[in-house]
């Protein structure tokens, strides 16, 4: 008799949060994290996540980003830490440009609270950001931010609570099916469980090569800045942000100074540098800061100052962007959680609850379908 019922791979965002989903159900659980818990090496790092509901990327995703905010705030409650704070979010950039109108569409469709700003309004609003006058905003006043490594430690925390174990320093080599289940090697041994959960991130191909699914791990880079006044960049009148300049495929993102730290900004993609995970050469560089900057000396003029910290953290991309959850089309007794493609963090602790149904139950309430791995048929089939 195997040991566990379940074994995850990685306790970043989505492996802490089905761990504890998973050992909250009373299934006997084993997390195995080949770094230290709240790690830099990885996608969930960075101190903090937005989280919003008036989603451009897609407005399916809408009912998924509302439990998973009920669910942060059900964690936050047990663990007595605070881990969301609500600035509200403002969507900038021309009416037609994709992060607006989504944000709206999305937003309309499940008659979200929001607002429609001019340009003069997002300017008198929020003073710190200079938005020229062919630029409009769509105001989402439930966003805001996770504080990303607390969210981390306190699904860790919750899931041991309930008799998980969550070992780290445990690479994890491979893994095969069995009669009664599955085996996990890692450097130090064997471990049998009867199901596997794959919350591998940025290493996800290495464990799934069989199935060739089109992962590309990128390079970002995130910059904090100081500001020349505090005052109109702390969350009280300056919420987070996604702007995207007239003509620019891509979009900036950020967020209000907290504390001392300046304000936060990174952008999608960023350099779009495909990367390898155990190679990648994590300094920064000039061209990364001018890259930030651009967005800065254009539009918060006022955080365009000294750079107080830069890091890099990986993107696990699909081709559409969306996510992957799913189980595994040969082995139904492994399921696959991956590639957030650079939002999925506010989404992991419903993530969880979906991760706990699947390896479970082998299905779920939640509407998952355009996560699922059989829009990749032509690429699983070379």
């Amino acid at each position: 008799m195997a040991k566990w019922d379940v074994i995850i791979t990685g306790a970043g965002a989505m492996g802490s949060a089905g761990a504890f989903h998973l050992a909250r159900r009373g299934a006997r659980v084993l997390a195995l994290e080949q770094f230290n818990l709240g790690h830099e090496k990885g996608s969930s790092h960075g101190v903090t996540r937005i989280i919003r509901h008036a989603y451009y990327n897609h407005p399916d995703y809408v009912p998924l980003v509302k439990r998973a905010q009920a669910l942060w705030g059900e964690l936050e409650e047990a663990s007595g830490e605070t881990l969301f704070v609500q600035s509200g979010g403002v969507s900038l950039g021309h009416p037609d440009a994709p992060v607006v109108r989504g944000a709206l569409v999305a937003a309309l469709k499940h008659d979200l609270v929001h607002e429609v700003l001019d340009a003069a309004e997002v300017r008198r609003r929020f003073p710190a950001v200079q938005v020229s006058d062919d630029m409009t905003g769509v105001f989402d006043p439930s966003a805001g931010f996770l504080l990303a490594e607390r969210g981390i430690f306190a699904h860790v925390a919750a899931a041991r609570l309930h008799g998980a174990e969550v070992l780290t320093g445990q690479q994890v080599t491979g893994w095969t099916t069995t009669r009664d289940g599955v085996e996990v090697q890692t450097k130090d041994g064997i471990h049998r469980a009867e199901k596997l959960v794959l919350t591998a991130g940025a290493w996800m191909s290495d464990l799934v090569s069989d199935l060739n699914l089109p992962l590309e791990v990128t390079r970002q880079v995130l910059g904090w800045f100081e500001t020349n006044d505090p005052a109109p960049h702390e969350p009280e009148r300056l919420p987070i942000w996604l702007l995207q300049p007239p003509g620019d495929r891509g979009y900036y993102y950020g967020f209000p100074q907290l504390g001392l730290a300046g304000i936060k900004i990174g952008r999608m993609p960023h350099l779009q540098t495909p990367v390898m995970p155990d190679t990648l050469d994590r300094k920064t560089n000039a061209k990364d800061e001018a890259t930030l900057r651009q967005c800065l000396s254009s539009y918060l003029p006022g955080a365009n100052g000294r750079a107080l910290d830069l890091k890099t953290c990986l993107f696990t991309n699909t081709p559409d962007g969306h996510f992957i959850i799913d189980q595994h089309p040969q082995h139904a007794n492994v399921t696959i959680v991956s590639a957030c493609s650079g939002h999925g963090f506010k989404f992991a602790s419903v993530m969880g609850e979906i991760t706990a149904d699947l390896a479970l139950e082998g299905a779920t309430r939640h509407s998952i379908g355009m996560f699922r791995l059989d829009r990749f048929d032509k690429t699983l089939r070379a």
